[in-house]
């Protein structure tokens, strides 16, 4: 079969990475793609929210499933446009994909159907949303309401902060429309962590939970980024609290799209905090995250493409979990310096390519330039490790990029991924 991937980012490199160990998929197409996704099938020039391009290109090739990587072709509304033309394909629909693209109808849902989420007021106006602050003495977060990459929340510790924060989306408009309305929410106190699922809106497929490290600086601090990291699987979820999850989060949320008439296959990313009253939702993403999808790829132990298809056509068998390998896989995202700021582009990058099943440098901002591999992002690389224990994996994407067998000009990455997992292994925690 032929697969088509919509997306340029390590994501996309990652998914194309095991569907391409299917004996099933026969080519493999990636609009836009990178230097990574090259090896692997062809890049196709393009924009993968033009829906009318992606159209085209789809008709030029007729690939058996399209999977929508990025979430602005979903917001675009692409899955209902390639659908009408009688393609299948992996993603929601467009009035699904609100759930990512505004976080006002995600907490609207959350709360019309009890499922547990922060305290939240949202506001359009500058001046409600300032008294709103000014009458609070609780620690605050601040979120675009729109789509702003992962970069739009803003934890704040005191009410001058959340003041700043209104300031910077509202009236700075430092993330563009998305913060033409924002949510003011709660500080839930705890630890964050990430369930994706497939789902055809009855059925779903959970892949172990995993834990992304979304602040540029070590030890959670600094601006939010796209994700400097994730590990899988988190100690932190034992038995009982996936049980838990499965049972106060994921089945209501389901049963709460049924019951509003949403249609929904694809994969559901839910972000979590881990209360001391128990699990409660931050946010939901339309699509698998980047960078929790590459350690997820390396972890799963089937093949992908009938997984993508049965979601895709609402045919999924049966709810259970992806078979995984026993062990943990950890990567660790290698960063253009200056991001999530301005950053600058067209460094050369050295690359051991010692690649196999469990060493993996997934590429992100990658492309090739007059025969050599240069940077062309903010997230450059997603360096990659399993292993049969937690602090291995770490140790062996670590050894890459300390050792220099990854490095451009102004390479940067955190230096603490997994740790929070390790320490709770070691009963630190």
């Amino acid at each position: 079969m032929k697969v088509f991937l919509l997306g340029g980012g390590g994501r996309e490199h990652a998914l194309g990475w095991k569907l391409a160990q299917s004996d099933k998929v026969t080519e493999l197409y990636f609009l836009p793609g990178n230097a990574g996704t090259s090896e692997l099938g062809l890049n196709i020039e393009g924009n993968p929210a033009d829906a009318e391009a992606v159209l085209q290109k789809a008709e030029e090739y007729k690939p058996g499933l399209i999977v929508v990587g990025p979430e602005a072709p979903l917001f675009e509304g692409i899955v209902d446009r390639l659908e009408a033309e009688g393609f299948c394909v992996f993603g929601p629909n467009r009035k699904a994909a609100m759930l990512e693209q505004e976080k006002t109808f995600a907490k609207e849902f959350l709360n019309r159907h009890e499922i547990p989420t922060a305290f939240f007021k949202a506001f359009s106006e500058v001046a409600a949303a300032r008294r709103y602050i000014e009458g609070r003495d609780s620690a605050l977060v601040v979120k675009a309401s729109g789509p702003a990459s992962g970069k739009g929340v803003i934890v704040c510790d005191a009410p001058q902060e959340a003041l700043a924060a209104v300031d910077q989306m509202m009236v700075e408009r430092k993330f563009g429309k998305a913060g033409e309305q924002v949510v003011i929410e709660e500080r839930l106190e705890g630890e964050e962590l990430s369930v994706l699922v497939l789902t055809d809106g009855e059925r779903f497929v959970e892949f172990p939970a995993s834990q992304d490290h979304k602040p540029i600086g070590e030890g959670d601090t600094g601006q939010n980024t796209g994700g400097m990291g994730a590990y899988a699987p988190a100690p932190l979820a034992d038995s009982a609290l996936k049980e838990r999850i499965r049972n106060q989060i994921i089945r209501p949320v389901l049963a709460g799209l049924t019951k509003d008439g949403l249609q929904y296959r694809g994969v559901l990313y839910i972000g979590l905090m881990i209360t001391p009253d128990g699990p409660k939702v931050l946010e939901f993403n339309c699509r698998f995250g980047d960078p929790e999808t590459q350690p997820l790829m390396l972890l799963m132990d089937e093949d992908l493409l009938p997984l993508l298809l049965d979601t895709a056509k609402g045919t999924l068998a049966q709810t259970r979990s992806v078979a995984a390998r026993q062990g943990s896989s950890v990567c660790v995202v290698a960063a253009s310096q200056g991001y999530p700021g301005s950053y600058q582009k067209g460094f050369e990058i050295i690359l051991d390519k010692a690649d196999n099943e469990n060493l993996v440098c997934f590429h992100a901002g990658t492309t090739v330039k007059d025969g050599k591999l240069i940077t062309s992002g903010g997230r450059v690389l997603g360096v990659t490790a399993f292993a049969s224990d937690l602090r291995e994996a770490k140790m062996r994407a670590y050894e890459r990029l300390v050792g220099k067998r990854v490095y451009f000009e102004g390479i940067y990455f955190r230096g603490d991924i997994a740790d929070k997992g390790i320490r709770r292994l070691d009963g630190k925690v």
